[in-house]
């Protein structure tokens, strides 16, 4: 990318890179590739056994060779942005200046799209480096309405991302957990002012959100593991492939073999008899039904 560009801005630029002005901003620190080959080390680990603290990771990184302390786990752990999946105290990385909505989605039956949505943040590693990658999903069909990448946890590719997606259509019930990302109001805000309703996960609840996050061991297994991505713009392109091929073309026995796609138009055209299916595949674009 470059400053000074004759012909094209630096928000354009940030536009065909998927990529947040904020990040182009954003000046890193230092991550050693020692570092960074743990992390990807935590990363599969973690995909495997979610419920794996940062005990758990110390023993089994020192199993695989790598004599490591708690405390180099835990900031890599914050690094990455997570968490193990139990319930104990202070888990979510909320600020505390932010409300936090309750979790409204416990015993509700899901029976169409555009119910409930979703959304949530995980690391992706490059050959030299990493990036974040955040997905908004329908819950009743499993349908990836849009994504984004990020190389920081900075808010706002999030708030960008729910912004394009809220331009085509709207759910009922907006889900997320309570980190600091989707609890700002300038994230919420969005929501409420569609009259959508907010809830968020319990503390030490990821499985609340339990589709996303078979979403992305999903995303890891069948592609982040499969290849290298050399850069940012090699990774987004290989994910796009990816979740046009998850939306399209992927069977998923939860929905009797059918893809995202086909649920999720199938179930709007029933409910809003009409839907623009000339979307642009894995780029949120549909028909919006007002009912």
């Amino acid at each position: 990318m470059e400053v000074n560009h004759a012909e094209i801005s630096v928000k354009r630029q940030c536009q065909l890179l998927g990529l947040s002005r904020s990040s182009f901003y954003y000046e890193p620190s230092v991550i050693s590739e020692a570092d960074i080959k743990l992390m990807n080390l935590i990363d599969e680990e973690y995909t495997r056994h979610p419920f794996y603290g940062t005990r758990r990771m110390k023993v089994w990184l020192r199993g695989q060779g790598y004599c490591v302390s708690r405390k180099r786990v835990q900031r890599l752990y914050r690094i990455m942005g997570i968490a193990a999946v139990y319930p104990k105290k202070q888990l979510s990385k909320k600020d505390k200046f932010h409300a936090v909505f309750p979790y409204l989605l416990r015993d509700v039956a899901i029976t169409e799209a555009d119910q409930v949505w979703s959304t949530d943040i995980t690391y992706i590693r490059l050959e030299k480096g990493f990036v974040y990658l955040m997905a908004i999903i329908d819950w009743y069909s499993r349908y990836v309405l849009d994504w984004s990448l990020s190389i920081t946890l900075e808010a706002d590719f999030c708030i960008e991302t729910l912004a394009r997606v809220l331009e085509k259509g709207r759910c009922a019930i907006f889900n997320t957990d309570q980190g600091s990302q989707f609890t700002t109001p300038d994230f919420t805000g969005l929501l409420l002012a569609r009259h959508i309703r907010v809830s968020m996960d319990g503390k030490g609840r990821a499985l609340d959100n339990i589709f996303i996050e078979r979403l992305w061991r999903s995303v890891k297994y069948e592609c982040v593991y499969l290849m290298k991505f050399a850069s940012v713009a090699e990774a987004k392109m290989h994910l796009k492939k990816y979740f046009d091929f998850y939306n399209h073309e992927r069977p998923h026995q939860s929905l009797s073999y059918k893809t995202p796609a086909a649920i999720y138009f199938e179930r709007k055209k029933e409910a809003c008899g009409y839907v623009d299916e000339s979307f642009g595949p894995a780029s949120a674009r549909w028909g919006v039904c007002t009912n």
